[in-house]
């Protein structure tokens, strides 16, 4: 693995997130409460082994780099060519930003060749998943392979926002369209597709070629699906590699590129099993952990006022007080208050998100910061919430951001009792 360099794309405006995404780039959301989204994929790639990364950047990336110095520097010595670097676009080739997903990587093409690697692995910086890339990279070697695509099974409704591939028995591909009207399904199996999980494996000198051939061609997007994939598979050893678990099932794999995506990927670490098993000891994700005591649960009031703080089916992270409120399957992230007899259920709150006393919430995802007052209800009435500008997701997730009327209205009494 010393012989391979990552490149992350982290660059996407993710505009179905909006307004998660305002102020930051969609790698930088917050998931599970403790994690960015790039963590999962930064994990990957260090449990993997692989030291050398470059970390592709270009819309709002200020959260976002300061969050890889804060929890991903300590992990790598440069005296030992180890490195995680942040690399916004240089405009060292093109005056312009970056096209595609081709282009991301050709602007870059100088500093992927001064570290003179075998393969280049890129990835995606905006998808939950635990994966070793060890496996697919001997795959890669194995069968002698110029690109190799992770791939997995998706439903075909779902294929449509996806790469979808066709194979021959081998697991060459023999065809490829990026985001096609009707996707073309597995054989056999009239309603699954192939799907591109956006994870390449190049031998380095076949990506540095492709690369300099799309960047020189007339009407190209430059984009991997959409370009140089078509252009090659009829020409040079293209195979997918499926991505599954150990008994040969489907493994764990999330795009959270929309609200209701998003919200239920986080609902589900709240199950009793849930699919994406963040306490494996064996396969750690890592992250920044902030300097903040534990959580704690208390009661509030005197005699018949007195109200208990209590916490069932949620995860709750370092610095949150829930301070005689009940909270049901909700994501508490660091120093997070809720106030006495308030009611949060199905929600997801980000850091220092205040619940005034009596607040009722429910399936809600509200933004760092954001201080609720007291008595308010949030998630009971769609209509009231949309008259007071919050976002409503197409599944009835009401989305409260930073600066919204909430705040402005209601700041002089937001401050919850925390004892």
């Amino acid at each position: 693995m010393k012989d391979t360099l990552a490149v992350i794309l982290a660059g996407g405006k993710g505009e179905r997130l909006d307004p998660l995404t305002r102020d930051r780039a969609k790698p930088a959301v917050p998931f599970a409460g403790n994690y960015r989204i790039i963590d999962y994929a930064l994990s990957n790639c260090l449990n993997s082994r692989i030291r050398k990364m470059l970390v592709l950047t270009q819309y709002k990336a200020m959260s976002l780099t300061r969050h890889i110095d804060l929890a991903w520097r300590q992990y790598f010595h440069r005296e030992l060519n180890e490195f995680i670097d942040v690399v916004p676009p240089q405009q060292r080739i093109d005056e312009q930003w970056y096209q595609g997903t081709a282009d991301a990587v050709y602007q870059n093409i100088y500093t992927l060749e001064k570290e003179r690697p075998r393969h280049v692995i890129i990835l995606a910086g905006d998808h939950i998943y635990k994966m070793d890339y060890r496996v697919m990279i001997d795959h890669h070697q194995r069968v002698g392979a110029d690109l190799t695509i992770g791939a997995l099974v998706v439903d075909q409704d779902q294929a449509k926002q996806f790469g979808v591939m066709q194979v021959n028995q081998h697991d060459r591909i023999i065809g490829f369209e990026e985001k096609p009207a009707d996707p073309k399904t597995i054989p056999g199996r009239s309603d699954r597709c192939l799907a591109s999980m956006g994870i390449y494996v190049f031998s380095a000198g076949f990506l540095f070629d492709q690369l300099c051939r799309d960047a020189t061609t007339r009407g190209s997007q430059h984009d991997f699906g959409r370009n140089i994939i078509p252009s090659i598979i009829h020409s040079h050893n293209v195979f997918a590699f499926p991505f599954v678990n150990e008994d040969g099932g489907q493994a764990y794999w999330k795009d959270v590129g929309t609200l209701d995506a998003y919200y239920e990927a986080n609902m589900e670490l709240l199950q009793q099993r849930p699919s994406l098993d963040m306490y494996d000891p064996h396969w750690p994700i890592r992250t920044y952990q902030p300097n903040t005591p534990p959580p704690r649960f208390v009661s509030s009031g005197q005699g018949e006022q007195c109200v208990e703080g209590k916490v069932v089916d949620s995860i709750a992270c370092q610095g949150s007080v829930v301070y005689g409120g009940h909270v049901e399957s909700t994501i508490l992230s660091s120093d997070v208050r809720v106030g006495h007899g308030a009611h949060v259920e199905d929600s997801i709150l980000f850091d220092r998100v205040h619940v005034g006393g009596d607040a009722q919430i429910r399936r809600a995802i509200i933004e760092k910061g954001v201080r609720i007052p007291k008595g308010i209800k949030i998630g009971h009435d769609l209509m009231e919430d949309k008259k007071r500008g919050f976002t409503i997701s197409p599944k009835g997730v009401v989305v409260i951001a930073k600066g919204d009327a909430i705040e402005q209205r209601f700041a002089d009494e937001s401050s919850p009792r925390t004892g």
